[in-house]
């Protein structure tokens, strides 16, 4: 009955992980809250993944990987990457790949996409290259290299933490290594020859295109004030046009002179030129009930809108993507008063291929959409600083403290160094390379919360629990026997391939790190029963949960550059197909080859 009890809410977590009925983290609470209400687990057990040392060494890497990103550790290699990264587009990846994934070794990859994607959107701009053929690239290159430590990715960490708790022991910083190498390698190689062929031109390469490319041709307007409008005299404030017709203006021209942001509290007069964006039918309306008039050069098509009409001395436009800690997911623009709060307009929403461009004010931000946005450059500068969002561009290099930059490498450095020879476990002095952080003024204690992903952390605290059900229950022992009842025959190799294989088509369903907290003790209970090395099929679970490469929303990486490369959903497959097959059949055999399969 428990058995049956603990499958079932194990079959109606994967439905709604599937479903997104609510967020990850939370649906992860949830199952942790219904185990312990069915008495599947008891309360301590239920709260025990908030005090595991896996999810505690999480939380500090997360912590470290910021430290080094205020520092200015990355920037330092932008000046190689344009050094050698040369014109030619094999050339470009492969440099970028070798640079990126030797980095995401040691520092969190969602940390190192967003340090280089305005690197690589600014070097693709000088370059004349479209992005669309480097930032999938980038994103991949990143996870491949974050298999080459234990400390690369959050995933590798959980499944060190769930060996230990198996009985296994927690596995080396490096005890991985040369099959993290030989992957990373082979899949650099495939990315350096496949992307240019197989990845579309679907971003313009020039900056001036930005606009045309949101096709707010039809959707930013010029509108007069005309004697007859009921506006003369009034503010924006007080006549809520804004509101009411679901208008944002963006500039006013009044005699060849340009008034930015704020706005609010400008009154209007005859002959004002204002500068809007909104939907053709509200801009009719408008015109009806408030007498202005539209300028007929600029609407429907009139002329070629594009960048150099938002722009000015002191107002111009980006792009900005809404990070996957921010705050601002779940939340409307309206709701956030982001005008407001940023002093810039959001001229349009980029989801994935979606582009939004109407009551956008109303709709639910998400992790991974693209916000273009237009206002005062030094409001543009200022975005720089949110921990909520990325802007698309170079990034102010005054508001790093690179006078740390040898401090927090030094603290990293050791961090690494006291690990790898096993003086001191991982959790202790990746939490004393946290304390050395603040201590030395490398990062300010408030960004040490502002960089911890809490969602990542709530999900493994609450996933935790569903484990221990699944062992208490004995249904990891019924899967496990009846996988081998089905596979027994079958050679080392290729309950491997099952394994990996299962698991990469479970981390695009849920999550990486959910596919570990699953699939390892029923491969660790299938190997033990075969008398086979569990080790060996850790491994192999632990490489397929991070090996994510069909979809965009499979890894946080490729949701980053899903928005601001211009790609379409199955730009994703069509490049990581044929990767995720080839790391399917080769991961296995290395496997074999570097660990073995006869039990240690």
């Amino acid at each position: 009955m428990q058995i049956a009890l603990t499958l079932g809410i194990l079959i109606l977590a994967l439905i709604a992980f599937i479903a997104e009925w609510f967020p990850v983290d939370v649906t992860a609470l949830l199952i942790a809250v219904v185990l312990m209400l069915l008495g599947l687990v008891t309360p301590e057990e239920g709260i025990s993944g908030f005090s595991n040392s896996a999810t505690i060494t999480v939380m500090a890497m997360f912590i470290l990987s910021e430290g080094i990103g205020r520092t200015g550790v990355i920037q330092v290699v932008r000046d190689v990457l344009i050094k050698w990264g040369g014109k030619n587009p094999r050339q470009q990846i492969f440099v970028m790949g070798a640079i990126v994934g030797s980095i995401t070794a040691f520092i969190n990859n969602t940390a190192v996409v967003a340090v280089f994607l305005p690197i690589v959107e600014d070097w693709g701009k000088k370059q004349n290259i479209s992005v669309s053929k480097l930032l999938i690239p980038l994103s991949y290159a990143t996870v491949l290299g974050g298999m080459i430590t234990l400390i690369g990715t959050s995933t590798n960490i959980v499944a060190s933490g769930i060996s230990k708790e198996l009985g296994y022991g927690e596995f080396g910083l490096f005890q991985f290594t040369p099959l993290g190498i030989i992957t990373f390698m082979v899949g650099l190689l495939y990315l350096t020859l496949a992307a240019p062929r197989l990845l579309p031109d679907r971003k313009p390469s020039s900056s001036d295109l930005v606009a045309q490319d949101y096709g707010l041709n039809d959707y930013v307007s010029e509108v007069v004030v005309t004697p007859r409008s009921s506006l003369v005299g009034e503010t924006l404030r007080s006549s809520k046009i804004q509101r009411t017709f679901d208008l944002d203006v963006l500039e006013i021209i009044r005699n060849d002179i340009h008034f930015p942001q704020p706005l609010a509290d400008k009154t209007l007069a005859v002959g004002d030129i204002l500068l809007v964006r909104g939907s053709r039918e509200d801009l009719l309306n408008i015109r009806t009930k408030r007498g202005l008039d539209i300028l007929p050069e600029v609407q429907f098509g009139g002329k070629a809108f594009g960048e150099t009409e938002l722009s000015s001395a002191e107002e111009g436009v980006a792009e900005v993507l809404i990070l996957s800690n921010a705050n601002l997911v779940g939340s409307t623009l309206k709701e956030l008063r982001f005008r407001q709060r940023y002093n810039v307009t959001v001229l349009a929403i980029r989801r994935g291929e979606e582009l939004l461009r109407e009551r956008i004010g109303q709709i639910p931000l998400r992790f991974g959409d693209l916000l273009l946005v237009q206002g005062p450059k030094q409001s543009l500068i200022g975005l720089q600083t949110s921990r909520d969002l990325l802007v698309i561009e170079q990034r102010d290099t005054e508001t790093l403290r690179q006078d740390k930059l040898g401090i927090a490498l030094a603290i990293v450095l050791g961090v690494v160094v006291i690990a790898a020879f096993d003086w001191v476990p991982i959790l202790v002095t990746a939490l004393a390379g946290v304390i050395l952080m603040i201590v030395t003024g490398c990062l300010k204690p408030g960004e040490m919360y502002n960089a911890v992903r809490w969602d990542i952390i709530f999900l493994l605290a609450g996933l935790f629990p569903l484990g221990i059900a699944m062992d208490k229950s004995g249904a990891t022992e019924w899967l496990a026997s009846h996988l081998v009842a089905m596979g027994g025959n079958l050679s080392g190799y290729w309950i491997l391939m099952f394994f990996y294989l299962a698991t990469s088509i479970l981390t695009e369903l849920l999550s990486n790190n959910a596919a570990v907290i699953l699939m390892i003790p029923i491969a660790a209970n299938v190997a033990t029963t075969l008398h086979l090395n569990p080790l060996a099929f850790m491994f192999a679970v632990t490489f397929a949960a991070s090996n994510s490469y069909l979809t965009p929303i499979g890894y946080q990486t490729n949701t980053m550059v899903y928005g601001p490369g211009g790609y379409k959903f199955l730009d994703f497959t069509r490049i990581g197909a044929p990767l995720n097959l080839l790391l399917t059949v080769i991961t296995p055999m290395l496997i074999i080859w570097l660990y073995g399969l006869a039990p240690t």
